[in-house]
């Protein structure tokens, strides 16, 4: 241990404050960093989360739309080791659900170091270890640090930023652009005709809250997409395809929820909602393209009051002019095209991630990489696959600290600069 702190650029290390973490470092406080940290305190093993907002799970609670809920039973959406309240709803609304996840992290002593933005994070040779290096972006003056770990958790999730297209005249519109990470309601919308760029829930959900709010909404679905019913029967579609995989094959499962859709829903290609040729399940588990789960928006669809258009040509001011040659009168447009990991930008490392910050490996296989790096929240699994991949980690590393926590304690040398706060 006498050369840990023996690291490559050492002048930059002395000028730079050091905390050795004895432990993980978890970067995110999201769902994924919050359930990998419970299971890492439950395996008895310390960590440090970083996050690089003021609070916990911030997509959830700064970047998504008021109305919002989620999609699947809450026992398909809760985090390891501690259930949801039993007076919740099926579907917990986005306030119950931060509620939940503070209540959560409080349970677990779960304390993230807020407002630390990572700004690089890289596995040195020398000492074995991993060098984050993070800025403070809370209060007036910038502080910069570097936490020193043997293991790096990357929690930020596949989802971390928004995706803004290029689309050409898009500047030159005039009205108000936004992605869907910045709509909260359509109540300022009112009277006003609204483009929503995408169909996939968001897009949906969207479409549906501006219908409710007296707003006039076109919808562009540019490809082919599966919307199914929320539920069947009274019962979870999401539950229901979970049952059936338990006995039949993939493929049949496929069939079986379309046929149910098609009862439900009837035909949606009739109204510009064409269904791709594999199956919604099979879509899912090989592309990552969740279905849509309808909550409303398909009978607004029906009814007009959301029309559905194809693909855009350009923007001019105040109008869009549609690949049929269409052109539509708009006020503003809600760009509802996604959202993509931000791994990229701060991870230095080839290996374990692709180019687009995804693990390379498919599941289940994506959560460990080599030499101490691991991911969580990039199954395209949603909460579930989150927390397969957290206690996965947590025993992965907590067998490691275990054994070695077994051995003759023994004093670990510290750099005079390196402070051990964890």
């Amino acid at each position: 241990m006498e050369n840990m702190f023996r690291l490559a650029d050492h002048d930059e290390f002395v000028s730079r404050r050091c905390i050795w973490v004895n432990g993980p470092v978890i970067v995110g406080a999201g769902p994924s960093g919050l359930a990998t940290a419970a299971c890492l305190r439950d395996q008895g093993v310390p960590f440090a989360v970083l996050e690089k907002e003021d609070c916990i799970a911030s997509l959830w609670q700064k970047r998504t739309y008021d109305r919002l809920r989620l999609h699947l039973p809450k026992q398909f959406c809760q985090l390891p080791k501690l259930p949801f309240p039993e007076d919740f709803p099926e579907y917990p609304t986005k306030k119950q659900f931060v509620e939940y996840l503070e209540s959560y992290a409080k349970h677990f002593e779960i304390s993230p170091k807020f407002n630390e933005y990572v700004q690089s994070a890289r596995y040195d040779e020398i000492s074995s270890l991993w060098r984050v290096k993070t800025a403070s972006t809370g209060g007036s003056n910038r502080t910069e640090v570097e936490y020193i770990c043997r293991w790096l958790v990357v929690a930020t999730g596949e989802n971390a930023e928004g995706v803004m297209p290029e689309i050409e005249g898009l500047s030159e519109f005039g009205g108000e652009v936004m992605h869907a990470c910045s709509y909260k309601s359509g109540q300022k919308f009112s009277g006003k005709k609204v483009l929503v760029v995408g169909c996939g829930n968001s897009g949906m959900e969207v479409s549906l809250d501006l219908c409710n709010h007296n707003a006039f909404p076109s919808m562009v679905v540019r490809s082919s997409v599966h919307v199914l019913p929320r539920e069947i029967m009274g019962k979870s579609t999401f539950e229901l395809a979970v049952l059936l995989m338990k006995w039949l094959p993939l493929w049949l499962v496929d069939k079986l929820m379309l046929i149910l859709a098609w009862l439900v829903l009837g035909n949606t290609d009739k109204y510009g909602l064409k269904r791709p040729s594999t199956g919604p399940l099979t879509l899912k588990n090989t592309m990552g393209k969740t279905p849509v789960l309808d909550i409303g928006a398909l009978e607004k669809i029906r009814s007009g009051d959301i029309n559905v258009v194809p693909g855009i040509k350009r923007f001019t001011r105040g109008q869009v002019e549609l690949v049929n040659g269409e052109i539509l009168d708009i006020d503003s447009v809600v760009l509802a095209t996604g959202y993509r990991s931000n791994v990229p930008y701060w991870l230095q490392e080839g290996e374990f991630f692709s180019k687009k910050g995804l693990p390379k490996a498919p599941f289940p296989h994506g959560w460990k990489g080599n030499a101490g790096l691991y991911a969580v929240g990039f199954t395209r699994r949603g909460l579930s696959g989150a927390s397969s991949d957290a206690t996965r980690i947590a025993q992965d590393i907590g067998k490691v600290w275990k054994e070695e926590t077994k051995q003759t304690k023994r004093t670990t040398a510290c750099h005079r600069r390196c402070i051990s706060q964890f």
